[in-house]
Formats: C-alpha cells, structure tokens, sequence
C-alpha cells in the first residue's frame, strides 16, 4: 500500500484545513487508517484513527472536538479536517495504515504501523 497526504499548509489561528491521504496498491478497506503528527522540537504524536468499517474513531485528547476524521472507500482515502487551528497544531502531518484495528492506535507509533506516507506540512500563524 502506497499513501500519499496532501492538503497542507499555511493557515491563521482560528482556521481550518482538511488534509488528506491517498491509498493506492490495496483497497484501503482492508486496514484501519489515521494521523500522526511530529511538531518542531518534540516527539511524534498519534493524532486520529478510523476503523476499517469507519464506524468507530479515535483521537488524542489534544484534538477532540476540533478534528474529525473520515474515509471515503470509493476514492480510497482517509481525510483529516481541521478546526479551530491554533499554534500548537504546527506540525509534519503523516499519515498511516495498519492492519491492527482503530482502537490500538492510540498506544503505538508510526513506525509501528505496516505502512506509513511522507508527511504533509501545516503551519498555523498566530
């Protein structure tokens, strides 16, 4: 499986963004698929997860209510949009897919997951 994000970039706080991530070479129903996040200076982060039926969720705390993430099966791709953008969003946004369920994300790393895309840039101005 091949994942490509796309859908960075610069925004004000207070905006939104919606970044998305392409799967090509397997159907992507066949895994669980989510966002990490690696800001400036710190440790990668798990961010959102989708169950493979895409009737369950997951998300870091520091994202409740804010993110939400989706999957569109016909195009092969898991979206990740973004509200209420602040500063600390700033960060390499790199998506993921996995063959574990949605609900084992949040205790693992990227590099934990069978396959992972480069990562797409959003930078949120104060």
């Amino acid at each position: 499986v091949q994942l490509q994000a796309s859908g960075g970039g610069l925004v004000q706080a207070g905006g939104s963004l919606r970044l998305s991530c392409a799967a090509s070479g397997r159907t992507s129903s066949s895994y669980s698929m989510g966002w990490f996040r690696q800001a400036p200076g710190k440790e990668r982060e798990f961010v959102a997860a989708i169950s493979r039926s895409g009737y369950s969720t997951y998300y870091a705390d520091s994202v409740k209510g804010r993110f939400t993430i989706s999957r569109e099966y016909a195009a092969n791709t898991v979206s990740l949009q973004m509200n209420s953008l602040g500063p600390e969003d700033t960060a390499v946004y790199y998506c993921a897919a996995d063959q574990k369920g949605g609900s084992s994300w949040p205790g693992r790393g990227l590099d934990g997951m069978d396959y992972r895309g480069k990562g797409t840039l959003v930078t949120v101005s104060s």
